[in-house]
């Protein structure tokens, strides 16, 4: 019988277990997509979708609570202020895992785990804005400008006589 066997175990002694999760789940919020074998992927992703629901909480408890489950309070702070706003609507599925194929090296099933909502920081919003506007100036004077001919040894033969 398979009593007591729901969590993924991960040939892991439970304290390095709950530790590699915590990483994981902070690398998560950190990059906003990770790669790793799926099934890491896998038993990162009911972790990741219990802390964005104390990030949409909101609350002291919440944070307190995030913190000792992380272990780092810059992840916990960009989860509460970035990633969670981010699925307010949403009533959970927070994340989404992407197969990869299997690893070169010993046939390890790979894949993806990102945010389903894909968040954009405020702060960064404005600067793509601009980089775009300035890409679009940047061209438009490379557009006018007429074209040099190449020079090849005909040309600066006869140009020399």
């Amino acid at each position: 019988m398979k009593h007591g066997r729901k969590v993924p175990k991960l040939q892991r002694d439970a304290a390095h277990r709950k530790a590699l999760l915590a990483n994981l789940v902070c690398a998560l919020v950190e990059h906003r997509r990770i790669r790793t074998t799926l099934a890491k992927a896998k038993a990162v992703r009911p972790l990741a979708e219990k802390m964005v629901t104390l990030g949409k909480r909101g609350d002291l408890h919440a944070r307190r609570t995030a913190i000792a489950e992380l272990r780092q309070t810059g992840s916990v702070k960009k989860l509460f202020e970035e990633i969670a706003p981010a699925s307010k609507e949403r009533q959970g599925g927070y994340t989404r895992i992407i197969k990869l194929g299997q690893r070169r090296s010993d046939s390890a099933p790979m894949a993806f785990i990102e945010w389903v909502d894909a968040y954009v920081p405020a702060a960064a919003a404005p600067a793509a804005e601009e980089a775009e506007a300035e890409v679009v100036t940047a061209e438009a004077p490379a557009e006018e400008a007429p074209k040099k001919k190449r020079s090849t040894k005909k040309a600066a033969e006869a140009a020399a006589e």
